[in-house]
């Protein structure tokens, strides 16, 4: 079939209409400002499959490209999904797309594109990329009512892919515009918008179409802009993959490793007034800002710290910026975390009355650190605040809590637990801040000021947001992990999930 020449289709600059009813938009080099969809293959893989998948999707690359340029978009693209999907679990790939993608793409969405699709009534995205892995970005974030993409094969005995794709095949070409066909019928969509010669066929078909040209100076659409916020999101990788990231990552695994269980292991047995200086010398930046009350005086009870939760370490974190031992409490942690936790780290049941007597035990001990948001949030919000603290003490200290991690993120919902203080530590040069406020006032507090637990709980809540820049929200850990796992967090739900 011979393409009709691009000059046919002008710039999608010269898109001036108001309002539209219907598009047909192509996603990579479009709606998306990057025109290679490798890194969102190469998160796929690593992120549903493991490391070593994604070790040999970048080795592959060369492959994928001398196909791609030399014998057919549609080759090329093939091999991509096989290598990232044969042998994956549905189950793993539809999670890994809503859970890990739309971050990455929310961050990718070119602004002149996104106004005019944003125009339309009817919004179909046309890809040559797998429906399953676009979809949850699409209609979510952009507001897309329908995808048309490439379907991949499923073996329905075992519920995983095969690696390769069901008829037509991939997507692209007149594949695409038989797509829109079927989609629309004789109805043509008033506008379709493309960037690359095997899109003309789909966008000869509508009423109106334009060129998304290539540009270094493409700008991204503010997040703020789109349908949905993120709020939540799960995978290890905190940079986009894109082959010379993706390179980097792999080369300093190792390095990394290493690094981790020196920095894990070296501290564990020192006191927490030395840590805060091993740490340094470590490549860890720990930064303190505030005055934190003395340690309490024998025979009167202890402090209260009440922490925003972003990683596992929190805890561990505020001992050490204290210069002594605290104990914490935290659901969802295998017996051997807590062997290891430098503190004591005590497990909490969920029931409400045996967890305020374990609670009010160990503050006649001493110092106890609790997160009342119940998980992690990596972006600035901050989760509901169980009001349980608010009810065992009025010596509560609230603690603002952030770190900053460039290359892997110390925190999962569908992953391995056990490792995220060792993925915290592979960072080149992490960061950490903890900041103590003041104690609350006694007429904020429950038992000496009348205040209800809830009162108490939103007002620490808001001082942190506050003092963090971050927004407060209703959200729960049971949001969290059913957008994120399809579970509701709790450790035989998460263990029933993964089967």
């Amino acid at each position: 079939m011979s393409h009709k020449p691009s000059r046919k289709f002008p710039p999608i600059t010269e898109c001036n209409g108001s309002a539209y009813g219907s598009i047909a938009a192509d996603l990579d080099g479009t709606l998306l400002v990057s025109r290679s969809s490798f890194p969102y293959f190469m998160l796929v893989a690593v992120e549903a499959g493991g490391l070593l998948r994604g070790l040999a999707l970048l080795v592959s690359l060369p492959i994928v490209i001398i196909a791609y340029l030399f014998i057919s978009e549609a080759i090329g693209i093939q091999i991509l999904i096989f290598i990232s999907f044969s042998g994956l679990k549905i189950r793993d790939i539809e999670l890994a797309s809503r859970a890990v993608l739309p971050r990455f793409y929310a961050a990718d969405v070119r602004k002149e594109s996104y106004e005019v699709f944003d125009k339309c009534e009817r919004k179909v995205v046309v890809t040559a990329n797998p429906t399953l892995m676009v979809e949850p970005f699409v209609k979510d974030f952009l507001g897309g009512d329908k995808v048309l993409g490439t379907e991949i094969e499923v073996n329905p005995m075992t519920k995983r892919a095969t690696g390769f794709v069901k008829r037509p095949g991939v997507l692209v070409g007149k594949w695409k515009k038989l797509a829109v066909l079927r989609e629309f019928g004789e109805d043509a969509p008033d506008l379709g918008i493309g960037d690359r010669q095997t899109d003309h066929d789909f966008m000869s078909i509508c009423k109106e179409g334009y060129m998304v040209l290539p540009s270094k100076s493409a700008k991204p659409l503010p997040r703020d802009r789109l349908k949905s916020r993120i709020i939540f999101h799960d995978g290890r990788l905190v940079q986009r993959p894109d082959p010379l990231n993706a390179l980097i990552t792999y080369i300093w695994l190792p390095f990394g490793f290493i690094l981790s269980i020196i920095r894990v292991y070296f501290n564990l047995p020192l006191p927490e007034r030395i840590v805060r200086y091993t740490y340094e010398m470590l490549g860890i930046h720990l930064v303190i800002r505030g005055n934190p009350p003395p340690a309490p005086s024998s025979g009167s009870p202890g402090n209260l710290y009440v922490c925003n939760h972003r990683t596992p370490l929190d805890p561990i974190v505020i001992a050490i910026a204290l210069g002594r031992k605290v104990s914490c409490v935290t659901y969802s942690v295998s017996k051997l975390s807590r062997f290891l936790s430098p503190i004591p780290a005590i497990a909490l049941t969920r029931d409400r009355a045996a967890d305020a007597a374990r609670i009010y035990e160990l503050l006649q001990k001493g110092d106890l650190v609790v997160c009342p948001e119940g998980t992690t949030c990596r972006e600035n919000f901050l989760l509901r605040f169980s009001a349980l603290f608010a009810e065992m003490s009025d010596r509560i200290v609230p603690v603002a809590v952030n770190c900053k991690q460039n290359m892997f993120y110390g925190t999962t919902v569908r992953g391995v637990k056990f490792w995220d203080p060792y993925f915290f530590f592979m960072n080149p040069r992490p960061t950490y801040e903890v900041t103590f406020l003041d104690r609350l006032l006694e007429e904020m507090t429950c038992k000496a000021g009348g205040k209800s637990a809830i009162e108490v709980a939103n007002y620490v809540q808001k001082v942190l947001g506050d003092v963090l820049g971050f927004e407060c929200t209703g959200l729960t850990r049971k949001d969290k992990y059913m957008l994120l796992g399809g579970n509701d967090g709790k450790v035989e739900s998460m263990y029933n999930s993964k089967k």
